[in-house]
């Protein structure tokens, strides 16, 4: 399994049923993406001060490495990806994205 983690530095004017509205999106996307197993999001809770910016994320899980990859080039992923891009401070730089192995 792969978990797809994904860490956003939105916009501060992005107001919460627009971010809302991003994470929902995310989440349709287990409808049109075979290998989705789960979709988590949410904003950071960690008391350690450790994120450096970082304020929002979401974990996609595949059930293998060729599902995520699948994923990547899905047009609908594409459009959403697009979307989240717009919404952060500094566009790809407002984004940080990790994948695990487990």
């Amino acid at each position: 399994m792969i978990l797809h983690c994904v860490f956003a530095r939105f916009k501060a004017a992005l107001q919460p049923a627009d971010k809302q509205a991003l994470y929902d999106a995310v989440a349709a996307l287990k409808e049109v993406t075979p290998g989705i197993i789960d979709v988590k999001y949410g904003p950071n809770v960690s008391p350690e001060g450790l994120n450096g910016g970082f304020l929002d994320g979401f974990v996609v899980t595949f059930e293998s490495p060729e599902a995520r990859d699948a994923y990547l080039v899905h047009p609908e992923h594409m459009a959403v990806g697009e979307r989240i891009v717009a919404s952060t401070d500094g566009g790809l730089s407002g984004l940080m994205v990790f994948d695990l192995a487990i």
